[in-house]
């Protein structure tokens, strides 16, 4: 039925990663800078934060916006890997599902490329994929990440697939998968039961056991 399947991590493969992990990331991020942020400003930049969000409170503060945003990156990845080597972001049970997939498969994360690198190394999740994708530390890929398709895209193409699932857990990845002109699954896990993107998924699912079956068809 499709010549490849796509996967987001976060929440898809592993577990989320513990909010109060990446608040700690974000405070080092500006205590690097000299800077004491206030509670609400940690809450802006633990996840989802825009680019002109980013812009405005550096111009604010009198920091460069880039070096900022590689600090942030750089401090997400160590704190995140921490968690990981702690066992505070454990795959999902039903990652077994991938040893039944018979088609090319890859991952597109908004998660920084060291984060995924390190979780899939603690997972040995690296075998199951021909390609995956996280963000560079840049600012450019702030501005490329779900739901824009930029990532998907080239995941797409390295995988050479004309059609493909892209499965995820967030609005973003249905939206991305739209965009990018191929079929979406939301995951349901604990953290996303009421979820109701605008855009419905073509499969709407509890478990990634249900792919298998798809590709029977």
């Amino acid at each position: 039925m499709y010549d490849a399947v796509v996967f987001d991590n976060d929440g898809v493969l592993t577990e989320r990663t513990d909010r109060d992990v990446l608040r700690r990331a974000v405070r080092a991020t500006f205590e690097s800078f000299d800077v004491a942020p206030a509670e609400d400003l940690l809450d802006d930049f633990v996840a989802g934060v825009s680019p002109s969000r980013v812009e405005e409170t550096c111009a604010r503060l009198g920091l460069d916006a880039d070096a900022f945003w590689r600090e942030r990156d750089a401090q997400f990845a160590e704190h995140q890997c921490r968690a990981t080597d702690r066992g505070q972001k454990p795959a999902y049970d039903d990652v077994a599902a991938l040893d039944e997939l018979d088609v090319p498969l890859g991952v597109v994360s908004n998660n920084q490329n060291a984060t995924i690198d390190h979780v899939f190394e603690v997972h040995d999740l690296h075998r199951h994929f021909g390609t995956w994708y996280g963000r560079e530390p840049t600012m450019e890929s702030v501005r490329r990440k779900k739901p824009e398709p930029y990532y998907l895209e080239r995941a797409l193409a390295d995988l050479d697939a004309e059609t493909a699932l892209y499965v995820g857990d967030k609005a973003t990845d249905v939206q991305a998968a739209h965009a990018a002109g191929v079929d979406s699954m939301l995951v349901r896990r604990e953290h996303n039961r009421t979820v109701a993107p605008e855009q419905m998924p073509t499969f709407d699912v509890d478990s990634l056991h249900a792919i298998p079956p798809l590709l029977e068809k």
